[in-house]
């Protein structure tokens, strides 16, 4: 046990250093591709390696390779970086080893998922009897809130998808915006549905949904199974759905009302964006990442329903050699896809935990001061600001597209922050993310003349 002490020690030492060193070091990895094909590369070894020659082995290889992301100057793909207690939390998840599929298996797990989950209802607006299912993501929790849609619309047409799949079963009905995120799209084909089952419904000039359109589409046929897919926070803008609205709507054709919250969800935490999500208690599934703007270890999401029987009637199962799987639905396995599921409620815990209520209103109020602060600066250097700024995304354009594409390019090799590319309504655009608990004032100042040093020379 001390030499698993010692490696472990280690580890944690190597990992401290290198996120003590994010803040002054450049966001772009030295190295990719071949060079680091060929540092992990060779042939696999015949014999057993040491592990604390594993871990040096593993730490040289790699090094190299590191994409700040979890760094003050990471402004792509609306990720943040783990807070200190949520990665000293995921560490112990780790060395505990334990599997979260139920109170049977870790009986830790399950509570700390059981508080965790409460408490991210409470922050997020969502009554206090939905049930939670701790996902891997966006995407799994989009998929199961979508499940659950599917299980409810034909069981209410008298269906049972579940028996019979959906051949020879009532068409359903799939209502989404224009501008809804790419994981809705997969999880229809995942459930079965395919893509071409949607009926989309126009957006506004910052990508939220027209409630009026919506309203049109609604009625625009017979009464049938339907679902309508809405959203909190557009990927490119950070526009919100009008959720009050259209769930109001929703509800009136007898439609499973999903809402996409998987960054924008947070909005309901801060006490000066909350109107931006005003009317989310009226949906019946939500779908939210915690490695968003929670700041948690990645491999964290929550799926939410307003209906928990509904929610593990959609995606439970039980087994003989189940201890503690059917009968009514607890939490865990009832409520996930996954059954070998690791311990990610602890560092959720641990992350809610270490910021409370004002701290995580205070995380979401930065960020979208940020963002703001982005804007403005880069707006008053001449760059054409392509979006109204609501959250913590900010559209940059300058000049032709051809142009953005080199900017961004250049801004990433500079390497003092990493930002991406998006295509939006035709435009080729920078698109920069606010997320990361760390930001400060002074690494948004560096990030733009960054930028515009680029700019200025391309």
């Amino acid at each position: 046990m001390g030499e698993l002490s010692d490696l472990l020690h280690a580890a944690a030492t190597a990992a401290g250093a290198y996120r003590a060193s994010l803040a002054h070091r450049a966001v772009t990895p030295a190295a990719a591709g071949t060079e680091l094909r060929d540092a992990f590369g060779g042939p696999l070894p015949e014999a057993a390696t040491p592990p604390e020659v594993v871990l040096e082995e593993l730490l040289a290889a790699a090094g190299d390779g590191l994409m700040g992301t979890a760094g003050p100057r990471y402004f792509g793909f609306v990720i943040g970086g783990s807070l200190d207690a949520a990665t000293a939390a995921d560490v112990l998840a780790t060395g505990w080893d334990q599997c979260a599929f139920n109170a049977v298996l870790s009986p830790a797990a399950s509570a700390a998922e059981e508080v965790a989950g409460g408490w991210l209802k409470e922050l997020l607006g969502i009554p206090a009897t939905a049930s939670v299912g701790f996902v891997t993501g966006g995407q799994a929790a989009n998929t199961v809130g979508l499940a659950a849609a599917r299980h409810r619309v034909l069981a209410d047409a008298g269906w049972d998808v579940e028996a019979n799949g959906l051949q020879g079963g009532p068409r359903v009905r799939v209502v989404a915006g224009t501008e809804r995120h790419g994981t809705i799209d997969r999880a229809l084909r995942l459930l079965g549905f395919g893509t071409s089952v949607v009926e989309e419904v126009a957006a506004d000039a910052n990508g939220a949904m027209d409630v009026d359109d919506l309203d049109r589409v609604l009625s625009a046929a017979t009464k049938a199974p339907t679902i309508v897919c809405l959203q909190a926070g557009n990927v490119n803008t950070g526009a919100c759905d009008p959720l009050r609205g259209a769930c109001e709507l929703a509800r009136r054709h007898g439609a499973w009302a999903h809402v996409d919250g998987a960054f924008g969800l947070w909005a309901a935490a801060s006490p000066s964006m909350r109107h931006l999500v005003d009317g989310v208690e009226l949906a019946d599934s939500w779908g939210c990442d915690g490695h968003k703007w929670l700041n948690l270890p990645y491999d964290t999401g929550f799926a939410f329903c307003a209906r928990p029987d509904v929610h593990a009637a959609a995606v439970s199962y039980s087994a003989a050699y189940l201890v503690g799987s059917g009968g009514e639905p607890t939490a865990g396995a009832d409520f996930t896809l996954e059954s070998s599921r690791r311990a990610r409620g602890f560092a959720t815990w641990a992350g809610l935990r270490q910021l409370g209520r004002q701290g995580v209103a205070e995380l979401v109020e930065t960020s979208c001061r940020h963002a703001r602060r982005f804007r403005d600066a880069l707006a008053a250097a001449g760059a054409d600001i392509a979006n109204e700024v609501v959250l913590n995304q900010v559209l940059v354009g300058f000049g032709d597209g051809a142009r953005t594409d080199r900017v961004i390019e250049g801004v990433q090799a500079d390497g003092t922050c990493w930002v991406g590319g998006t295509t939006w309504r035709g435009r080729r655009l920078m698109r920069v993310s606010v997320s990361n608990w760390s930001t400060t004032d002074e690494d948004v100042d560096r990030s733009v003349e960054a930028i515009l040093r680029v700019a200025a020379a391309v």
